[in-house]
C-alpha cells in the first residue's frame, strides 16, 4: 500500500492512544504516505509526528466544509484505510474513500460492517485501548508489538511553554499539576479533595497549577477558594500543544481519567490516574512512570445520574491520604 488513511473520530485521549500504531505502519510500509482524520480539536495530538504526511480534519458544521472533506478523502485514492473509530460516520467514510483495504471495528454488529473489506475482532472492554487498537497490526500481516502513546513536541511548542513556565513563578520547587475536572460528573474526584490535596503538595514544597479547560475555569476557581494554599488556576490559559511542554517539566500529574491523563503520560510526566466508573485495564494511562488508583467496583450505573451509592460511590471510596501516599512515592 502506498497510501494509508487512518481514522479516528473520538476525543484526544482516544487519539492519544492510537499514535503506537504509527511507527509500526511506517516501518511496515516505509514508502507508504500516511495520513490521519481526525475530528476538531484533536489534530493537536498529531502535529510534528514525524511518521504522517498529513493530518485531516472533519468539520463538525458546515455542509459545504463537510462535503468538501469527504470529496478529499475520495480525491486522495488512498489504497487503505484503517478506522480505528468503530463508528457508522468513519465506516462510510472508509467506504467512501474508494481504498481496496478497508479496516474497522463493528462492536455493535451494525449495517456498517458491510462496508469494510475486513471487520476486527470485537473484543472492546477486554483489553486495553492501545492493544484493541492493535488488532488491525495482524490483519495487514505486522506482528511488531506496540509501545506506548506518543506527542511530538516541536521548538515553537517549547518557545510557548518557556511563558507559561516563567509565569508560574516555580523557582527549584517541583511543579505538580491537578486536573479536576471530567467529562462525565461521576468520573470527578470530589473538588474538596483536590483542595486538600493542593495543600498537602504546598506543605511538600511541591508548586501546585490547576489545568482543564475555558469552560472548566469555575472548577479551578472553586477549589482555589477551598484551599488554603491557594494553588495557580490556568485553566482555560493553555492550548493543548503548550500545555504538552509544561506536563513534560512537571514533576507530577494527578487527575481524574480523561485526555489530559493521556496527554500527561505520551510525554513522559510522572501520572497518578484517579479512576471511578471506567476501568484502568482499558482505559489506563500507559507509560514508563505511571500509576492509578482504583476500587473495582460494579459501577456501570455511574455513568448516569441513576448511581445511588452517595458517599460510597466509588470516586469517593478514594481518600485524600491515599492519594497523598501515591503521590508522595513519585516526589520522593
Amino acid at each position: 500500500m502506498k497510501r494509508i488513511l487512518l481514522i479516528k473520530l473520538r476525543y484526544i485521549g482516544d487519539v492519544v492512544l492510537s499514535t503506537p500504531l504509527l511507527p509500526i505502519l511506517r516501518k511496515r510500509f516505509p514508502e507508504a504516505s500516511l495520513t490521519f482524520l481526525v475530528n476538531p480539536g484533536t489534530e493537536s495530538v498529531l502535529i510534528g509526528n514525524p511518521h504522517l504526511q498529513k493530518i485531516m480534519v472533519l468539520p463538525r458544521e458546515g455542509w459545504g466544509k463537510q462535503l468538501a472533506c469527504y470529496q478529499a478523502v475520495r480525491q486522495a485514492r488512498f489504497d487503505g484505510v484503517v478506522d480505528l473509530t468503530d463508528g457508522d460516520r468513519s465506516a462510510f467514510l472508509s467506504y467512501w474513500s474508494g481504498a481496496r483495504i478497508k479496516l474497522g471495528f463493528n462492536r455493535e454488529d451494525r449495517w456498517r460492517g458491510k462496508l469494510y473489506t475486513h471487520v476486527l475482532p470485537s473484543a472492546y472492554g477486554s483489553m486495553h485501548m492501545v492493544d484493541y487498537h492493535a488488532q488491525v497490526l495482524p490483519a495487514l500481516g505486522i506482528s511488531d508489538p506496540v509501545g506506548n502513546p506518543e506527542w511530538y513536541l516541536r521548538p515553537e511548542d517549547h518557545e510557548q511553554g518557556d511563558h507559561l513556565m516563567a509565569s508560574l513563578q516555580i523557582g527549584r520547587a517541583p511543579l505538580v499539576l491537578l486536573h479536576p475536572p471530567a467529562r462525565y460528573a461521576k468520573k470527578a474526584w470530589p473538588l474538596e479533595r483536590f483542595a486538600a490535596l493542593a495543600d498537602w503538595l504546598a506543605d511538600q514544597g511541591a508548586v501546585v497549577a490547576l489545568i482543564g479547560h475555558q469552560s472548566e475555569m469555575l472548577i479551578g476557581q472553586q477549589i482555589v477558594n477551598l484551599s488554603r494554599s491557594k494553588p495557580r488556576n490556568v485553566m482555560g490559559q493553555t492550548g493543548l500543544r503548550q500545555l504538552a511542554v509544561v506536563m513534560k517539566r512537571s514533576a507530577l500529574f494527578i487527575g481524574n481519567d480523561g485526555g489530559p491523563m493521556h496527554m500527561a503520560a505520551a510525554v513522559g510526566c510522572p501520572v497518578l490516574g484517579l479512576f471511578g466508573p471506567s476501568d484502568p485495564h482499558v482505559w489506563g494511562p500507559r507509560g514508563k512512570k505511571v500509576s492509578v488508583i482504583y476500587k473495582g467496583l460494579d459501577c456501570e450505573e455511574c455513568f448516569h445520574d441513576a448511581c445511588s451509592r452517595g458517599e460510597e460511590g466509588c470516586m469517593r471510596q478514594i481518600s485524600v491520604e491515599e492519594v497523598c501516599r501515591v503521590a508522595d512515592l513519585f516526589l520522593d
